[in-house]
């Protein structure tokens, strides 16, 4: 499948001339073709930022709803709907900053879903705050001494939380990044892919050469598997490893869990309330 098949003509594209966020689109688009899933297939979930605009630019169908609460909305899109590829975009801001809560409790829910961030540890809509990806130092308009909380560490949290798919990329490589968002989404539960990409505007630190330079191929011999190994993998940087860092199979979705399907995959919305079904849910929950 071509991957033009999501393109939209006419569209006018609101990101600054250099911003990575052009080439994750491009990555995602690629991926999705080369799962051969259609846009009537996909539905895409942001809520506030540069990121959360990515669902606007191309085929598809998409939800654009409230700041930092869009895997929630996709967990009840995949519940409504499994047939669907679910898939929420957003920023460091609106995913780990306003979405914090969401993000920890969506990964203990292990939902089918795919949660792509685009990192580029600043707040790029609302004009160069910090974020809580930032750097110690990081000086901002707002953060005019410099940030002097630590920065929080998505990757080494959603391993410690026992996510179920845990992967960081670069923008500056599409086609490594398309790579790791085909795997993501072929992935069954929650999975995440922190994706550095350069704010061209209002981060003149982490700019496209800092982490060209500031990242490394995770080696060959890695064993994503190993959770103890991808803990320390996770804790590294800079320079940082990009790559698939953690999987794990075999575990239930939030979806499958919660016996709202009873014996078979008729989607929610297609269901009609039966009362006798009461019994079934209150077998399957015991």
């Amino acid at each position: 499948m071509d991957h033009r098949i999501y393109d939209l003509e006419g569209i006018d594209i609101q990101w600054c001339p250099g911003c990575g966020d052009f080439q994750i689109m491009e990555a995602l688009k690629k991926a999705l073709a080369g799962l051969d899933l259609p846009p009537e297939k996909v539905v895409l979930f942001s809520g506030i930022g540069q990121a959360a605009k990515l669902p606007h630019f191309m085929k598809g169908h998409f939800f654009n709803g409230l700041h930092g609460r869009s895997i929630s909305n996709a967990t009840g899109m995949k519940v409504a709907n499994r047939e669907m590829t679910v898939i929420a975009i957003g920023g460091d801001g609106d995913m780990y900053g306003e979405g914090g809560n969401h993000f920890i409790h969506t990964i203990r829910r292990n939902p089918d879903i795919t949660n792509l961030v685009h990192n580029n540890m600043v707040y790029g809509l609302t004009k160069g705050q910090a974020s809580p990806t930032s750097p110690v130092g990081f000086k901002t308009p707002v953060q005019v001494d410099g940030v002097f909380s630590e920065p929080f560490n998505p990757v080494a949290v959603a391993v410690a939380l026992g996510a179920s798919f845990v992967a960081r990329a670069f923008s500056g490589n599409v086609e490594q990044t398309t790579g790791v968002i085909k795997r993501a989404i072929s992935h069954r539960g929650y999975a995440l892919v922190d994706i550095f990409q350069p704010c061209v505007s209002f981060n003149k630190v982490n700019t496209f050469s800092w982490f060209k330079k500031n990242t490394f191929d995770l080696p060959a011999d890695h064993d994503p598997f190993d959770r103890k190994a991808a803990m320390e993998r996770a804790l590294e940087g800079p320079p940082y490893p990009v790559g698939v860092i953690f999987e794990s199979t075999g575990r239930d979705t939030f979806e499958d869990s919660m016996g709202c399907y009873f014996s078979d995959d008729t989607p929610l919305f297609r269901r009609e309330y039966r009362p006798e079904r009461i019994k079934d849910l209150l077998v399957s929950l015991q």
